[in-house]
């Protein structure tokens, strides 16, 4: 696993390739392999342009929260 502060409440964790980005302490976006995902629950106004910096015009598909929480359950890696 990998911890990687990327800012100001920002972080990465990478665990089995799968990498999961947070704002504070919530998970909002993920890249699995060349898949990008961004949660769909509208978050605060700087959550928002966290995720839109990270994502930095990447096209991302929508998943519900409990996607990104799963994320990082163990025997859970690798989106559906």
């Amino acid at each position: 696993m990998k911890l990687r502060i990327i800012g100001p409440n920002q972080t990465e964790v990478e665990v089995d390739g799968v990498c999961v980005f947070f704002s504070y302490n919530t998970p909002v976006a993920a890249q699995v392999g060349r898949n990008y995902f961004r949660t769909e629950v509208k978050h605060s106004a700087t959550t928002s342009k966290h995720v839109n910096t990270w994502l930095a015009g990447k096209p991302a598909v929508g998943k519900p929260q409990e996607f990104f929480e799963g994320l990082l359950v163990a025997g859970k890696g690798g989106a559906s």
